[in-house]
Parts: C-alpha cells; sequence; structure tokens
C-alpha cells in the first residue's frame, strides 16, 4: 500500500483535488478514473477509500441503470434534479 493510501485525510484530499481540477470537463467519474491517484495500489484499497468518503457524503454514487459512477456531493447534475427517485 502506497504511503498516500495509508494516510486516509491525505487520500481523501488527493481524491476531491482531482475531482476538483476536472470539474469544468467532468462531473462524475468511473471508478477506474481514481487509479490514477493511486497508481501503485490495489482497487480493493482504493475501493475501502472511495466507500468512505461516500459513507462520510463527500462523494456520492450516480447510476445510470447499468454503469455507477462517483461525484462530489451537490456537484453536476445529480438524480434529485433529473427529476428521478
Amino acid at each position: 500500500m502506497s504511503e498516500l493510501l495509508d494516510d486516509k485525510e491525505a487520500a481523501g484530499k488527493a481524491v476531491v483535488d482531482f475531482m476538483t481540477k476536472k470539474v469544468k470537463t467532468k462531473t462524475k467519474f468511473y471508478f477506474k478514473d481514481f487509479y490514477k491517484i493511486f497508481p501503485d495500489d490495489k482497487p480493493r484499497m482504493i475501493k475501502k477509500v472511495i466507500n468512505k468518503m461516500v459513507e462520510e457524503e463527500v462523494l456520492e454514487y450516480w447510476s445510470s441503470g447499468s454503469t455507477t459512477m462517483y461525484g462530489l456531493k451537490g456537484g453536476g447534475i445529480q438524480h434529485a434534479s433529473e427529476g428521478e427517485e
């Protein structure tokens, strides 16, 4: 496990920074997009960090029905603003 992933607070900040830099062109991210932040870590460990951020309501899931993506809480078009329930 990388040093970045060892420090959960720094890992969370890296994820938010990554997403914030791309917000002008992209508001939702596939799980594999986070591999760029943690290139030396296994997907299972990355998933734990991302899921924890969802639990803490920093990130939220977005689903098209067949694909699950992640976005910053309140950023971009989400289910509530699309009229879906």
